[in-house]
């Protein structure tokens, strides 16, 4: 195959790759508002509550309406992306998400905060898919896609906990609703750029949209995610959560039925099923699984146990941005010549090694002594592996399936973060009780407790992330497809005689 077959991105000093820099940086722009929007809200809620006069029952649906929706119509919002063109899309996106966040943050009660809560995140869902399947058609030669990827792994990484900073300080010396409003101006400002910098990118050939398929996932999706929701307020065995999971598993089975059927799928089963692709996707399930739980324990933590303020726990939380940082440039550096599989798994193995060291916390456990080094070990790792992690499960997807392509990996970490977030509670509340049955109850015994619920979760964390590596060391690799295409690079790039031989 020769160099005018190899589909390469210009020389990185001409001005299409600057031009696709800029378009990096609005994208990226538009992933850290998702990203923050979660963490923020987590800081600004107490103040909310207190302002609308939210019950304590009542205040998980300022979390649960958007999570909710915006899990349950990605795969949807992805295949939109592609029929309709991923650029108007993800601007629309934007300025819905900016709209919303604008009438959540002018709320005058509970049920107008929670339903603009949900169309942030219908709009969210359009969005992210058509930002991330940008990334993949933009940015095609080997070394600037492996940063392209390096940047959006670590806004994706590092936001949420850029964010506890955040809204920590708007909260305390501003309003909450400010950790909402300040969307409105960034998502139109972003939204203009889009349209400057952003080239257009859709499927030639339009098919029918799967409204079957459309409907079972959504809905399969939708019950999936407000069953385990609801695991923390009634608990595994009611019938309300064993009934809304069932559900979820018939629609879900129903879909993939539809889908093997179907002549022109939501979800090509070819994108999940290739090897190194399915493994991709199957770590990011397993990591979304484990560190969203990761966070919220930690943050228990700091708060119940150390007697940290919100804010002082959002700054806590900023070595973990570094590190995600860090790895993530180490890992866009390495990949073309390494390739996913040795990053992934060294990057999966740090990170469980990190996770498993938060298990050894006590009561009498200090930040600086026994929470700073496991959390940028943690990091690192992290950082090491969402690189290489999303570029395999977008590498070598067909044009008319990446924004699809593109929604999967969010749905694995979206619906991956809400089902680990009521198992690990379960765990955490399941391990404080049996600490407590033959011990004398007394308020350090309490405490005792609460840490060693803790740190079993973390125990749990560590095992998913463990087996991610399995995962990722068995079915991923891809080292001979990034590391030829990196070497096609480098001589066009020297104006040496480029002929490279893809042939197995």
């Amino acid at each position: 195959m020769t160099t005018d077959q190899l589909n390469l991105d210009a020389a990185p000093d001409s001005p299409a790759s600057r031009t696709r820099y800029w378009a990096l940086a609005v994208i990226a722009l538009a992933q850290l508002m998702i990203v923050l929007d979660a963490s923020v809200v987590i800081v600004a809620l107490p103040s909310a509550q207190r302002a609308l006069h939210i019950s304590v029952a009542n205040r998980q649906w300022v979390m649960s309406a958007y999570t909710l929706v915006f899990g349950s119509f990605l795969l949807l919002g992805g295949r939109i992306a592609d029929y309709v063109g991923r650029r108007r899309v993800f601007v629309v996106g934007l300025l819905g998400f900016g709209a919303a966040s604008a009438i959540a943050g002018l709320a005058q009660n509970a049920p107008m905060l929670f339903g603009a809560r949900a169309l942030q995140g219908l709009f969210a869902a359009v969005m992210a898919p058509a930002a991330l399947s940008l990334l993949s058609v933009t940015f095609t030669e080997a070394h600037e896609r492996a940063r392209a990827f390096g940047v959006y792994a670590a806004i994706a990484g590092s936001g949420a906990a850029i964010g506890l900073v955040l809204g920590g300080v708007l909260t305390q010396y501003a309003s909450w609703r400010w950790t909402l409003l300040i969307n409105a101006p960034i998502a139109l400002l972003t939204a203009i750029a889009a349209r400057r910098v952003v080239a257009e990118s859709r499927v030639e050939v339009r098919h029918s949209y799967d409204i079957p398929g459309a409907l079972t996932s959504t809905s399969g999706l939708f019950l999936l995610v407000y069953g385990f929701t609801m695991v923390a307020s009634h608990g595994w065995t009611s019938t309300l959560t064993l009934s809304l999971l069932a559900g979820a598993v018939a629609l879900l089975v129903a879909f993939v039925a539809i889908e093997v059927r179907s002549a022109h799928p939501l979800l090509p089963l070819k994108v999940v099923l290739e090897r190194k692709r399915g493994g991709a996707f199957l770590s990011s399930l397993l990591v979304g699984f484990a560190l969203l739980g990761t966070f919220l324990f930690l943050t228990y933590f700091l708060q119940g146990i150390l007697g940290y303020s919100a804010l002082r726990t959002g700054f806590a939380f900023l070595p973990f941005s570094f590190g995600i940082i860090g790895g993530a440039t180490v890992a866009s550096r390495l990949l073309p010549r390494t390739g996913p599989r040795g990053l992934m798994v060294v990057g999966l193995a740090l990170a469980a090694t990190g996770l498993y060291w938060f298990s050894r916390l006590g009561v009498d456990s200090t930040y600086l002594a026994h929470v700073l080094a496991p959390e940028v070990l943690t990091s690192l790792g992290m950082g090491l592996t969402f690189v290489p992690m999303n570029s395999t499960a977008l590498f070598g997807v067909a044009d008319v399936d990446a924004g699809v392509a593109s929604a999967l990996v969010n749905t694995t970490q979206q619906v991956g973060g809400a089902l680990g977030t009521a198992f690990l509670n379960t765990v955490a509340a399941s391990a404080t009780a049996t600490f407590l049955v033959s011990r004398v109850v007394t308020p350090r015994v309490v405490r005792e407790a609460t840490v060693h619920g803790f740190t079993t979760a973390f125990e749990v964390s560590a095992a998913l992330v463990a087996m991610a590596a399995v995962v990722a060391g068995v079915l991923v690799g891809a080292k001979r497809q990034h590391r030829l295409a990196a070497l096609a690079a480098d001589a066009l790039a020297d104006g040496r005689s480029a002929f490279v031989d893809f042939a197995d």
